[in-house]
Order: C-alpha cells, then sequence, then structure tokens
C-alpha cells in the first residue's frame, strides 16, 4: 500500500496556496471594487467595448459573442468560441469553456447573476463619464493580464488624440450629433452615450438640453434645420447593427440640405458599429477620433 507523508501533503497545500499562484488584483468595475485573480488562462468576454481593449492589450479571449460587428475584431471569430449572444451568453457553453474569468458589460450586464454563478464574473459598463471610464477600463484590463506598459501605452495613445482632435475642432463652431434608425433620427448631447465628444473634445453644442436617455430626443428635419448646426455628426444604427443602412438617404432633403453643415460639406458621417456597438473600446474611439480629427482638421476656422 502507498504511504503518504503528511508533511508532503501539507507543504503541498501551502505551495497551492503561494502568493505566486494566487496572486489578485483589485479593480473598479460597475458593481464597485472587485478582487480578481491575475492571469486568468481562459476568458469568456461578452463585452464589445470590453472585447475591443482587451484585444488592443493584445489578449486573445477564449469565448465571445456569436457575432462581433465591428471588422476589426474579425480576427477573433476564428480564434475564439462563440458562448451566446451580445445580449444573451450561452450558460451550457459556458460551463463547457469552464472560464476563469467572464466579463460582461452594457447588453450582456442583465445576465450578472446567472453568470456568476459559474465563474469570477465582471461587470464593465462604461456609461457616465466614457472617457474617464474608457481609461480605467484600460488600466483595470493590464493590471489583470498583467501588461501594465502596454496599458500605459494605449491610455497616453488616447490622451494625445483627445487632445489632438479637441484642438482640431478648436473654433469651428457648433454640432449636433444624430442617430438615423430608418427613416427616423434622435439627437444627442451632453451627458447621452454620445456625449463624450462634446464633453472631451469642448464640443459646443448646437442645441442645449437635449434628453440624456439612452435612445436619445426624438427630432424632426424641421429641428436640424431650426437649429442651423455648424456640424452635423451622424451614426446610422441600421448600418452599425449589420442591417441596410440608409443615414444619407434619410437626411438628403430641402431641409437638411438648407442647413450650414450641409452648405459647408460639414456633415461627418461617423463609422456606426465602433461607436455603437463598441462605445468606449479602445480601438473605437480612437477610430472615432480619427474621423473627426480629419474632419476637422480639413475645416477652415
Amino acid at each position: 500500500m502507498k504511504r503518504f507523508s503528511w508533511a508532503g501533503l501539507v507543504a503541498a497545500a501551502i505551495l497551492s496556496c503561494s502568493p505566486v499562484l494566487a496572486q489578485t488584483v483589485t479593480v473598479d468595475s460597475a458593481r464597485g471594487a472587485v478582487e480578481v485573480a491575475v492571469r486568468p488562462e481562459t476568458v469568456a468576454v461578452f463585452d464589445i467595448a470590453a472585447l475591443d481593449t482587451i484585444h488592443a492589450l493584445g489578449i486573445t479571449p477564449a469565448g465571445v459573442p456569436d457575432k462581433l460587428y465591428v471588422p476589426y475584431l474579425a480576427d477573433l471569430a476564428g480564434a475564439a468560441k462563440p458562448v451566446g449572444t451580445l445580449f444573451e451568453p450561452d450558460l451550457e457553453a459556458l460551463a463547457a469553456l469552464g472560464p476563469d474569468l467572464i466579463v460582461l458589460g452594457g447588453r450582456s450586464s442583465t445576465r450578472f447573476d446567472a453568470v456568476s454563478a459559474l465563474a469570477p464574473t465582471l461587470d464593465m459598463t462604461i456609461w457616465e463619464d466614457l472617457v474617464a471610464e474608457a481609461r480605467a477600463r484600460i488600466g483595470a484590463y493590464g493590471a489583470i493580464f498583467g501588461v501594465e506598459d502596454k496599458a500605459r501605452e494605449l491610455q497616453a495613445a488616447l490622451d494625445a488624440r483627445l487632445a489632438e482632435t479637441a484642438q482640431a475642432a478648436a473654433g469651428k463652431g457648433s454640432a449636433l450629433i444624430v442617430m438615423t434608425n430608418g427613416p427616423k433620427v434622435s439627437a444627442y448631447g451632453r451627458g447621452s452615450r454620445f456625449g463624450w465628444l462634446h464633453t472631451a473634445l469642448d464640443l459646443p453644442e448646437a442645441h442645449q438640453n437635449l434628453d440624456p436617455e439612452t435612445h436619445g430626443d426624438a427630432i424632426s428635419f424641421e429641428f436640424i434645420a431650426e437649429v442651423n448646426p455648424d456640424w452635423l455628426i451622424v451614426i446610422d444604427r441600421g448600418a452599425a447593427i449589420g442591417e441596410a443602412g440608409g443615414a444619407s438617404a434619410t437626411l438628403d432633403n430641402a431641409l437638411v440640405q438648407g442647413t450650414t453643415a450641409a452648405q459647408k460639406q460639414q456633415i461627418i458621417y461617423l463609422s456606426p458599429a465602433p461607436i455603437y456597438i463598441a462605445g468606449g473600446g479602445y480601438s473605437s474611439m480612437m477610430q472615432t477620433l480619427e474621423e473627426l480629427l480629419a474632419a476637422f482638421s480639413g475645416a477652415a476656422g
């Protein structure tokens, strides 16, 4: 009969609980400070903004939603297993994957209780102060995955792009941010999901006190004509979610064409999926800012 050394078993137990193997880091989440194990091996990520930033840090998760929407994440489709949708994690697929960490946010955050029963779970929803929270998320993921230096590089690059875009926009006039959804149009101002374009860039609002709620203020073409923005910043929801887009056709009418924005060719059609689906992700923000920088830089002051 094989004999076991009690001292050996105690030593093994101590080793298994050593700081090296059990190292953790405390990070801020949408639900407060959370202690997370460092360098998790198997990670499932459902929030596209989180996936965007984690991907930018050079990390490839093991599980992702079945649709990723943004082109620059396409390489993950073949590298990770689909474990649900953007809104609904597949609990059976997650259990089979056996993740060490699950990251939710935004659209998937309502499933926190069900998912957290399977593995340690973070709710990394970004909402109130998109730029500050996005920077914090970069730092948090850097600490979790042990790539702090890379995280600081991304934060510095984001800060530089924000400053450069704000400088290019200075003195170029007011802007109205609108989202089209087929024939429907909504406007967004400070405090809204797209309001960071005003606050972070110090970009004057063409119309103040818009509803900051998720779906914005439903507006008419007459409203756009009356507000008469110097810049019209457009997000096409249909195109963002992979349906037939049509923002340019929706806005192609005499009322919109009579605005200063149209007359000066200052209507900016942003790449829709990054800002609508992945808002707050590092690559999303960099792409949106690059598009705005190009437009503002090419305009006369």
